[in-house]
């Protein structure tokens, strides 16, 4: 199994989860990350992590975010790694807990 970064990161950006992922499957994106599922393992560590809430279990992911899950694996082949914490976006705490940001993410 893995994890699945969903909705409420667009627009935010919070890299809490990057810093202590020990494997690096983070990807960065203009204005959202995502996980690797094939070098995720599974150990947990981002999920609490996440002050925007926005990280969750694969079998997990709330009823109607099930396309993030392949939305991750699909942005990880595009996007770099990012294996370091930075700055969130400025205006992450307006974002924060608006939902459907779907059409807001930048690719």
């Amino acid at each position: 199994m893995t994890y699945v970064v969903t909705d409420n990161c667009i627009k935010c950006k919070y890299t809490d989860c990057v810093d202590v992922c020990p494997v690096d499957c983070f990807h960065e994106g203009p204005n959202f990350l995502v996980i690797d599922p094939d070098e995720c393992i599974d150990c947990t560590l981002c999920e609490p992590e996440c002050p925007a809430e926005a990280i969750f279990a694969e079998d997990d992911v709330p009823a109607g975010m099930e396309h993030f899950t392949e939305l991750n694996a699909e942005l990880t082949k595009e996007w770099p790694v990012i294996s370091e914490q930075k700055d969130p976006l400025p205006d992450a705490e307006e974002w924060d807990g608006v939902k459907d940001k779907l059409q807001y993410l930048e690719r």
